[in-house]
């Protein structure tokens, strides 16, 4: 398995490339603000072939790159139904201009190809199975990308802005929601095994583990109705 991400844009968002091995396809997941060239560096140096753009959700700082990407490579983009207006118009998604001064060029619209995402479904792309899991809260079509666990890897959650190392996404954008977000971490994270790799739209890479021990937000949900924290969010 090769998993090669770095983190681009004036946010710093995590753009991730997933494949079975180096010279093989590859599944590009969340291209942001000013992803391309670091796609196009990373497929050369690994020498990968993209089959589909995948996207965790809707924000500008996830999707800013989707058009020219997709347009270059002729590859369909995948997104949930609930934030497939957000590529056609960022401030709307997000109640106000944010940072549109640090965007430089920036092709707002849909590629040629666009695909909705259900909760529960398999991706089987580029020789990889993704299982797609609808999880509102930062937005209304906010979802995360599970690889299973195989003889080289620990399964993998990619969480988009759901889950980050120490705490969860924002929720004070329009179609965020702080009770979805934590009936989405109930009900999409809780459940993972401690062994799980989470791979973030923000920030370094944690485990279901240590989020299950440390995160303020989980221990929350898992100490039930009732319960308060009062802690930062992070990400756009």
């Amino acid at each position: 398995m090769l998993i090669a991400g770095f983190p681009a844009g004036a946010w710093g968002t995590n753009c991730f490339l997933v494949a079975p091995a180096a010279g093989e396809e590859c599944v590009i997941i969340d291209p942001g603000h000013q992803a391309a060239l670091g796609v196009e560096e990373t497929l050369k140096k690994h020498r990968l072939k993209p089959v589909a753009v995948v996207l965790t959700h809707g924000h500008i700082d996830h999707v800013a790159s989707v058009v020219p990407v997709c347009g270059a490579h002729d590859v369909p983009a995948w997104i949930h139904p609930e934030d497939r207006f957000m590529m056609s118009d960022p401030e709307k998604a997000l109640g106000r201009t944010i940072g549109m001064q640090l965007m430089g060029e920036l092709t707002v619209g849909e590629p040629d190809d666009v695909k909705e995402l259900a909760d529960g479904a398999k991706l089987e792309l580029a020789g990889l199975e993704l299982t797609v899991a609808h999880a509102p809260g930062h937005t209304k079509g906010s979802v995360t990308f599970g690889l299973p666990e195989t003889a080289d890897i620990p399964p993998i959650l990619f969480s988009g802005d759901l889950l980050f190392a120490g705490s969860i996404g924002r929720t004070d954008f329009p179609g965020g929601s702080m009770d979805d977000m934590l009936e989405s971490l109930a009900r999409v994270v809780l459940p993972l095994d401690d062994s799980t790799v989470v791979l973030p739209g923000h920030n370094e890479q944690t485990t279901i583990g240590r989020e299950r021990a440390t995160n303020p937000y989980l221990r929350q949900v898992a100490a039930g109705p009732g319960a308060h924290v009062d802690a930062p969010r992070r990400g756009m």
